[in-house]
């Protein structure tokens, strides 16, 4: 049985928040990458939302080696 009044471990606190920072700053990044991705449609008249699909591909490939690179550090 666990103490409620105990102090939680600050190692794993510290992970939780990084990780959740990290998905924060990926939601943020897809939200402008498909806000940019209509605009740029929009301006480059394409009959198809291309850049839509392309900008928040390359942020996900991007964050994905980020997230990759951040976990794999040797300690």
């Amino acid at each position: 049985m666990t103490d409620i009044n105990k102090p939680a471990d600050r190692k794993g606190s510290t992970q939780l928040w990084q990780y959740a920072g990290i998905g924060g700053q990926l939601l943020v990044s897809l939200g402008i990458g498909v806000f940019l991705g209509l605009k740029a449609d929009e301006w480059m008249k394409f009959k198809i939302p291309l850049l839509v699909w392309i900008l928040p591909l390359l942020i996900l490939i991007a964050m994905t080696a980020r997230l990759i690179k951040v976990t794999s550090r040797k300690k």
